[in-house]
């Protein structure tokens, strides 16, 4: 079975609401520096932050996340 990693697409969702990683951040209530990390899939939000910021930006869970296979990065 290939890994599994979360793929997001914040920063193109952030981008069409016209937010800023630090707007959208005090929106939900954390840092820029976690807005950037996530979008940078370099941290996995919790499923109470995934919820807010899908909220935050009006669109579904699994619009904002996404399983992909590994291997389908290369």
């Amino acid at each position: 079975m290939a890994d599994r990693m979360l793929d997001n697409t914040l920063r193109v969702q952030r981008a069409k609401k016209g937010f800023t990683q630090e707007q959208l951040a005090a929106l939900v209530g954390v840092t820029r520096k976690t807005i950037n990390t996530v979008e940078n899939r370099k941290f996995i939000p919790s499923t109470y932050l995934a919820l807010k910021l899908s909220q935050a930006l009006d669109v579904t869970v699994e619009e904002l996340f996404q399983l992909t296979n590994r291997d389908d990065e290369n």
